[in-house]
């Protein structure tokens, strides 16, 4: 399977977003993460669709990875989708019929994942894998950037794979996000992981296309796959 990596746009210049979209792209990243939160289910406000239309404006072939941390994700699904969503997220927490939301998802030709917290054991995830493309575990607690990494859910990232494997999902793309720098996303790697967002981290690199191939070259060989 592919290591990817995908930078939240969530640690960007909010003042010169387009640009910092524009960046991204030509780090040779492999997607551009959208963490969009609606003040309810977390303690934070992001952004909404507009801003996934302004990433597939300005970067037309950069792929959009969009997370909802949303409380009713199921009434945004379309509108997420119509701004140019490739991927699209929700909790498994959320307030909402997972298996309809994913199906719904799926039917629009778009990329479906569930996302855990923390505290969220993994078997709360096996009954979806079937309708699931990836599966993103949180590894800091869902709101704000910039917070330590929780080294508690690598244990889970094992366990998932493992279950997948075992029901015939050995394609399943597990994913991490939350305090994810060289070292933690190696971390994830062994256990695991294969594709790893990073805000804080990639946004401060003066050069953000070495540090994605670094942290790519370095998870892919934790990972035991090459990095093309």
């Amino acid at each position: 399977m592919k290591v990817q990596i995908l930078p939240s746009l969530l640690a960007a210049d909010f003042g010169c977003l387009a640009d910092e979209i524009r960046r991204v792209a030509a780090s040779g990243a492999d997607a551009l993460h959208l963490d969009i939160m609606d003040a309810h289910f977390v303690p934070n406000l992001s952004f909404g669709p507009d801003v996934v239309a302004l990433a597939k404006r300005v970067s037309p072939g950069l792929f959009r990875n969009v997370h909802l941390m949303m409380t009713r994700p199921d009434l945004y699904l379309d509108r997420f989708i119509d701004a140019g969503a490739d991927a699209l997220q929700f909790h498994v927490e959320a307030d909402c019929d997972v298996w309809q939301g994913l199906a719904a998802i799926r039917r629009r030709g778009v990329r479906s994942g569930l996302v855990a917290r923390p505290q969220t054991p993994a078997e709360a995830l096996y009954p979806y894998v079937p309708l699931c493309d990836e599966v993103l575990f949180m590894t800091v607690n869902p709101g704000y950037g910039g917070q330590a990494f929780m080294s508690g859910v690598l244990p889970k990232i094992t366990a998932l794979r493992q279950y997948a494997a075992a029901r015939g999902f050995p394609g399943l793309d597990i994913m991490v996000d939350g305090g994810i720098n060289d070292e933690t996303a190696v971390q994830c790697a062994e256990r695991g992981a294969n594709q790893f967002v990073a805000g804080s981290f990639m946004f401060r690199q003066d050069d953000m296309s070495a540090a994605v191939a670094r942290m790519r070259g370095g998870c892919a060989r934790a990972y035991g796959t090459d990095t093309r």
